[in-house]
């Protein structure tokens, strides 16, 4: 008896290539619908699964293989004597092989015009059944949900006559992961996000976790990959550097012009902004040299060999670049440091992109703070308005405050932080620390808060140190009292109407 195959497939790329060979192998293929049309159409011969069930495909196509006759093909145990008689009694005769992809309902769920009708069309019954019940039985039965799996299979079947153990139960596990996360996406669309689900996958274990006695992993979102690369890494990343390299490239990203940001600790150490991404390096390190130790750098510009050459010439220990890619002797350059591990990755332009944390045994989920302040968004708070230069200063500067822990202050002055003072209990703490990191730089400077003031010593403690302009949400109980410092002390002082905690 010859071996069959059930090819029903909604993603038909290589599939006639594949069909072609297993014939060439001996095996009878099955199929329905538009794949039957592709695969006679390449003059592949096709036995059509109403002809095997006797019952022809109905409901608009909604029922094609649901049928004892496909199913118990596909779940009978081929050792088993008591199953077997069964199958000869009842004329069944196996499947051996099962190629299913499903209906593509993550694409039309992704289509803002498809109402409920468009997309309940969309959800795939047969499939998933029949890539569940080949599973089930991988240890007889060879199931491909995956267009990339058919060279390997091809090739054992070749090779080996047959697929192994290990290929088969491989094949069966990634249909679990395929089906679960087709259902999380069905579940989460139809509910309008109510009902929200996630599936992790592809684990890549770190080199440990926050300490080197913890163990560490990153795992991808399933069927939404990180979009980021590693090109190069002598040495394994640990579980902070990742999480460092994350906030470093969180940051960058929320300028359009060329930025440059230095990260330690998942908070910024120097920031800055300049028409020349090597220029902007050279100033985020200048803004703090002694916080720029083991540091994780980002940019949101191709990395140049004069940046590498900084590096360099300086001695900047580093730990991470990462940017959206490379010039070719920045490349050349970076082979002489192999100790520096180098991440290709890109902008998300994603709107409203979530953020998972783990929490007292669940999970805390949130959107991602993209929420852009502009020059007409600001309220003028105080009888001193800001300049216009100050303005743009400001503007920088609340870009980064949303990105420090809180309670977080920054300093900066033309587009490059001076001083930062972060994730302290006290605000005042903050601004003193970002006072010390600036120096004499603070002159001059403006000043951003992360939240509102609760009492006026910040302002006064930023009037020490000559800045020049404040930005901040609002919102205190005690604003009067903190705009009536900012005034007593002819500071310029915005609202912004939104706060930026971060924690």
């Amino acid at each position: 008896m010859k071996k069959r195959a059930l090819i029903s497939v909604s993603d038909k790329s290589g599939v006639t290539e594949f069909a072609s060979s297993l014939i060439d192998l001996g095996y009878e293929i099955l199929s329905t619908g538009g794949t039957q049309k592709v695969l006679e159409k390449a003059n592949i011969s096709v036995i059509p699964v109403e002809e095997v069930t006797g019952f022809p495909e109905c409901f608009s196509g909604r029922v094609k293989t649901l049928h004892p006759l496909i199913f118990g093909g596909l779940l009978f145990k081929r050792g088993d004597t008591e199953h077997v008689e069964q199958a000869e009694k009842l004329g069944i005769q196996p499947i051996d092989i099962v190629v299913v992809n499903l209906y593509p309902f993550e694409e039309a769920a992704k289509n803002e015009k498809n109402g409920r009708t468009e997309l309940i069309e969309q959800i795939d019954i047969g499939g998933p059944s029949l890539l569940r019940a080949a599973a089930k039985n991988a240890d007889h039965v060879t199931v491909i949900c995956d267009t990339t799996d058919y060279d390997r299979v091809i090739e054992q079947l070749k090779k080996d006559g047959d697929t192994s153990t290990e290929l088969r139960t491989e094949l069966a596990t990634k249909v679990y992961l395929r089906t679960a996360a087709y259902d999380t996406c069905i579940a989460q669309k139809l509910s309008g996000g109510f009902h929200n689900g996630m599936l992790l996958t592809n684990k890549m274990d770190m080199r440990y976790g926050e300490n080197p006695h913890q163990w560490g992993a990153f795992y991808e979102f399933y069927g939404r990959p990180p979009g980021w690369t590693v090109l190069q890494e002598e040495k394994k990343m640990s579980y902070l550097n990742i999480l460092d390299a994350d906030g470093a490239w969180n940051l960058v990203c929320e300028f359009e012009e060329p930025c440059a940001a230095c990260i330690k600790h998942a908070n910024p150490s120097g920031v800055a902004c300049h028409d020349d991404i090597t220029e902007a390096f050279q100033r985020s390190y200048d803004a703090d040299r002694l916080s720029a130790f083991g540091v994780i750098i980002a940019l949101n510009r191709p990395c140049t060999k004069g940046i590498i050459e900084k590096i360099v010439e300086q001695k900047i220990f580093v730990e991470i670049i990462i940017a959206p890619s490379y010039e070719p002797d920045a490349i050349e350059a970076l082979k002489k440091r192999p100790k520096i591990r180098v991440i290709e990755h890109h902008c998300s332009e994603e709107a409203d992109i979530p953020s998972f944390r783990s929490m007292l045994g669940g999970m805390l989920v949130q959107n991602l703070d993209k929420r852009i302040v502009t020059e007409e968004d600001l309220t003028v708070a105080t009888e001193v308005k800001p300049t216009k230069e100050q303005i743009a200063d400001l503007l920088f500067c609340w870009k980064i405050v949303k990105h420090a822990k809180s309670n977080a202050i920054v300093f900066s002055k033309d587009q490059a932080t001076v001083g930062i003072g972060c994730g302290q209990t006290s605000r005042v703490d903050s601004t003193i620390i970002a006072a010390r990191r600036a120096g004499e730089r603070a002159k001059g400077a403006v000043m951003a808060s992360d939240a509102f003031f609760p009492f006026p010593d910040s302002i006064e403690e930023a009037a020490k140190h000559g800045i020049a302009a404040i930005i901040q949400p609002g919102g205190s109980i005690r604003d009067e009292e903190v705009i009536a410092k900012a005034n007593e002390l002819k500071i310029p002082m915005v609202f912004t109407g939104v706060r930026g905690f971060r924690h």
